[in-house]
């Protein structure tokens, strides 16, 4: 292992060994995410990776450190944060670049505040499952190589078992790793962090005439991304501080997510979200927020505010024409005309008022027939106001006609575009209640199904089901 981030000064971080726990055991690992680092997962459970990836031994070159950094949180200053339970091991090489590994609820570091540095088995599958499945979902993410626990107990709600998440991901900068540095009137760090970032990820940028200008307007680009991203699929990530926001652009620190179910623009994931500072439609007005945040520390280095503006000004168009791309996929629309962005938007209304399963309803879209009305009632079945659904599939039929879209053609491309299978709240919960009785198989089954949203899978029907009603009683939070 290597580890760029170590060669910055001392003052970015804190050298420190993971804290061990006592005979840890393998939970889970991820295939597609052990081949980005050249492994196999079933080497992954052997003895020695598990201590490894439990912070029990570290890896022969290792430098294990954990970072300082700052940020907003729900909108308000937290001043100093930093990795309060992670520890990064370094970074391997891999075809695609430098891959850094993370252990997260290895211990107290100097950042830990209050904390016991540790996680719980509950939060790992969950913070596990979801990063895997948004990559199969090509949602721009972080990734987990695999979860270990231990009988040790921890005290939260109630006494849990604690694991260990192993992420990974090109770098764990955050736009709060730049806040700290500006909030503290310490510009030479500040320059010294950001010219990093730049010369490891945005090196086309080194030689423009303003590259912190550039770098700021990069990540502003992938941000928007990111987020019409998010929409497109229903994903709400719950607590968008800015410590969680990734300078390059990936989903951040699984904690309360959730994917929409029954509709609701205003539907907030996180239990402890009072004010629905992150609700579902917020998502997309607090990511442009936190970019400001970063445009605001980045500002000693890029000069002028107008230059600043500029940077920041990219966020709305890039996440209009993405979330524009996304919706025609969606709906299985080749071309773009006059009148899409009425139809998008009576059928989010259409949504929004009868709080129809958001996944279920753009699957079984996939499945309309231009000229057999008829053959619409499994799809019709999600809605109460029927004569609301005849009246806009009426208009997405004319929609179609227009274009002569082919019924099987367009079924083939909507089904690679909306997924069949998410993470359910409620099938994370059913494979976390097995795992913490020592059953890890529902976790494994659950992750094989997540890995292949697209895919039919008849084998696995239930997993695409409505949810049952005691579903919704389940409550996520930041201690989630």
């Amino acid at each position: 292992m290597n580890n760029s981030f170590a060669e910055l000064p001392p003052a970015f971080y804190t050298r420190l060994m993971p804290t061990p726990l006592p005979s840890p055991h393998f939970v889970a690992a991820s295939g597609p995410a052990a081949a980005l680092i050249g492994l196999d997962a079933a080497d992954l459970a052997r003895p020695d990776f598990v201590d490894v990836f439990t912070g029990n031994k570290v890896a022969a070159r290792s430098q294990p450190l954990s970072a300082v950094y700052s940020g907003h949180q729900f909108g308000v200053w937290a001043g100093q944060l930093g990795d309060g339970r992670a520890i990064t091991l370094g970074e391997l090489a891999t075809p695609n670049g430098p891959m850094e590994l993370q252990l997260k609820g290895a211990g107290r570091t100097p950042y830990s505040r209050m904390g016991d540095g540790r996680a719980v088995l509950r939060s790992s599958i969950r913070e596990f499952l979801c990063s895997e499945a948004m990559a199969a979902l090509g949602i721009p993410t972080t990734r987990a190589l695999m979860v270990t626990g231990s009988s040790q107990q921890v005290a939260r709600e109630t006494m849990e078992s604690t694991a260990v998440v192993t992420r990974m991901a090109p770098t764990f900068v955050r736009f709060g790793s730049f806040e700290h540095w500006a909030s503290r009137g310490k510009e030479t760090e500040l320059k010294t962090l950001a010219d990093y970032v730049i010369r490891q990820f945005y090196p086309q940028f080194q030689d423009a005439a303003n590259p912190y200008k550039e770098l700021l307007a990069e990540v502003t680009r992938r941000t928007a991304r990111m987020i019409a991203h998010w929409q497109a699929v229903g994903f709400m990530h719950g607590v968008m501080n800015t410590d969680n926001m990734s300078i390059l652009g990936l989903t951040l620190d699984y904690g309360p997510f959730g994917f929409m179910e029954a509709f609701d623009a205003k539907h907030i994931c996180n239990h402890t979200d009072q004010g629905g500072r992150y609700s579902y439609a917020n998502q997309v007005p607090v990511g442009h927020w936190n970019c400001y945040a970063l445009a605001n520390a980045l500002l000693p280095l890029i000069g002028e505010p107008e230059a600043a503006e500029e940077a920041l000004d990219v966020y709305r168009p890039e996440f209009g024409r993405q979330l524009d791309t996304l919706l025609h996929a969606k709906l299985g629309l080749k071309e773009t005309r006059d009148g899409d962005a009425a139809l998008f938007d009576n059928m989010f209304t259409l949504l929004q008022d009868n709080h129809a399963d958001f996944t279920l309803f753009f699957r079984r879209l996939g499945e309309l027939k231009v000229d057999e009305p008829a053959a619409d009632e499994p799809l019709r079945d999600l809605f109460i106001d029927r004569a609301a659904f005849d009246a806009w599939t009426g208009e997405y039929r004319a929609r179609l006609r227009q274009e002569g879209s082919s019924d099987p053609a367009r079924r083939e491309a909507m089904h690679a575009a909306n997924p069949k299978y998410i993470l359910r709240n409620y099938l994370a919960q059913i494979a976390i209640e097995q795992a913490q009785n020592g059953d890890f198989s529902g976790v494994h089954k659950l992750l094989a199904v997540l890995e292949r949203p697209f895919d039919e899978q008849p084998e696995n029907e239930s997993y695409a089901a409505l949810p049952p009603d005691w579903a919704a009683h389940l409550e996520v939070s930041c201690s989630s």
